[in-house]
C-alpha cells in the first residue's frame, strides 16, 4: 500500500518553524485583543478551545474567564459553553506574551508522524506502529497525540486521535481534523457503528470452526507493578455485584495449524487488552504476547487493527508487517458484520 504524508495537514519543516507559525496564527486581532473561532474549532467548549489554542494552564484560563478578562463576542461567558464559528474571543493583552513564552508540549525532538493509510472527509487514518502509545502518559512523553500537536504547525485545531489503540498493537487509528468530525465519529463509536476488525495469530490449534462470540467481563488489576486485565465469566460475582465491564468479541478462523492459528477478530466493545486477555483466557494467547502468554517471547506481538469501516461504508485497510512465518499477504475478503449464527462462549 502506498502511503503519503499530507501536505495540507503536515509540513516537513514545520517543527523548526512551530513557534513562529503559532505566534503568527495567534496574532491578536482588534489591536491585540483576541481571535476569531474557525469552522474547524466550532462546537468546542470555551475552556477546551483556549487550552488547545493558547497551551496555558486550565486553572489560569478558568480564572480569566470567571473574572471577565476573557469574553465571547464582548459578553461575559462561561468555561463550558460551546462556541460557534465566527465568535470573537477576547483575550487579555498580557496573555499573548505568556503564550509566546510557553513551552507547553513543544518537543522538537519527537520522531515524525507515522505514515498515512488514507483520508475521508475530515478523517485521516494513520498506521500506528507497535510500541507507540496513542496518548501521552506519566511514563512516556512520545505518543501519536503528542506528534500530531508538534507537527500541526499553525493549524487552529490540532488534529487528535478519535479513538484509542493499545500501545503494543499496530494498525489503523483514525484522527479527526476538526472538532465536529471528532464529536461525530466518537458518537458513532459509542453507538457501535464503526466496524473495527483485527488480525491476530494465537498459539495452538484453534478448535472452533464457526464464528465465535466471546462474552466476558474484564477487570483491571496490578501485578508486579504492571497493569493487567483479568477475565471473568458473566455469572461471576464479587460482593454480590458483577465483576468488571462487559467485553464482546467476534472471532473467526482464517488459517488453523497445530502450533499457531490466524484469526479474524472484531471487537464490539473497546476494553483495554480485550483481545489479548480473552484469547489467553481461552488457552490461546497471542503470538508474541509477553504479558498474557506463559512462554518466552521472540518477535513482535501479532495483533493488528487492519480494517476500519465507517458508517457510510468507506473502508480503510492495511496489512501487518509481521515477519515470516506469520506474514499476511492478502487482506481477507471475509468480514464480521453480523453476530447472527455464532457460537457463544461466556465462561
Amino acid at each position: 500500500m502506498t502511503v503519503n504524508q499530507s501536505p495540507d495537514l503536515l509540513d516537513a519543516d514545520c517543527a523548526s518553524r512551530q513557534n513562529s507559525a503559532m505566534n503568527e496564527n495567534l496574532s491578536p486581532a482588534d489591536n491585540g485583543s483576541g481571535f476569531l473561532v474557525t469552522e474547524a474549532e466550532a462546537g468546542q467548549k470555551l475552556l477546551q478551545l483556549l487550552e488547545r489554542r493558547l497551551h496555558l494552564a486550565p486553572s489560569l484560563l478558568h480564572r480569566w474567564i470567571r473574572t471577565g478578562q476573557i469574553r465571547c463576542n464582548a459578553a461575559r461567558c462561561k468555561p463550558f459553553e460551546r462556541i460557534a464559528a465566527g465568535d470573537f474571543i477576547r483575550i487579555p493583552p498580557f496573555a499573548w506574551k505568556m503564550v509566546q513564552q510557553s513551552t507547553f508540549e513543544r518537543q522538537p525532538s519527537l520522531p515524525p508522524l507515522p505514515p498515512e493509510a488514507g483520508r475521508h472527509e475530515q478523517l485521516v487514518a494513520y498506521l500506528k506502529p507497535a510500541g507507540l502509545p496513542t496518548h501521552p502518559g506519566s511514563a512516556h512523553t512520545d505518543s501519536l497525540a503528542a506528534r500530531l500537536r508538534q507537527y500541526a504547525g499553525a493549524s487552529p485545531f490540532v488534529p487528535v486521535p478519535a479513538h484509542r489503540l493499545d500501545k503494543d498493537t499496530q494498525g489503523l487509528i483514525l484522527v479527526a481534523t476538526s472538532h465536529s468530525a471528532l464529536r461525530s465519529l466518537q458518537a458513532q463509536i459509542r453507538a457501535g457503528q464503526l466496524l473495527k476488525e483485527y488480525l491476530c495469530w494465537v498459539k495452538g490449534f484453534w478448535p472452533w470452526q464457526r464464528t465465535l462470540l466471546l462474552r466476558h467481563r474484564l477487570s483491571k488489576s496490578w501485578e508486579a507493578g504492571y497493569e493487567k486485565v483479568r477475565v471473568f465469566g458473566l455469572a461471576d460475582r464479587e460482593g454480590g455485584a458483577a465483576v468488571g465491564k462487559l467485553a464482546e468479541t467476534l472471532v473467526a478462523p482464517l488459517k488453523v495449524g497445530q502450533n499457531a492459528s490466524l484469526l479474524l477478530v472484531r471487537i464490539l466493545t473497546g476494553r483495554t487488552h480485550q483481545i489479548r486477555a480473552q484469547m489467553a483466557h481461552l488457552g490461546h494467547p497471542l503470538v508474541g504476547d509477553a504479558k498474557y502468554g506463559s512462554e518466552p517471547v521472540r518477535g513482535p506481538l501479532c495483533l493488528c487493527a487492519f480494517r476500519l469501516t465507517l458508517p457510510d461504508g468507506y473502508v480503510f485497510a492495511t496489512l501487518p508487517d509481521w515477519p515470516e512465518p506469520f506474514a499476511v499477504h492478502e487482506i481477507p475478503s471475509q468480514s464480521l458484520t453480523s453476530t447472527q449464527n455464532t457460537e457463544i462462549c461466556c465462561e
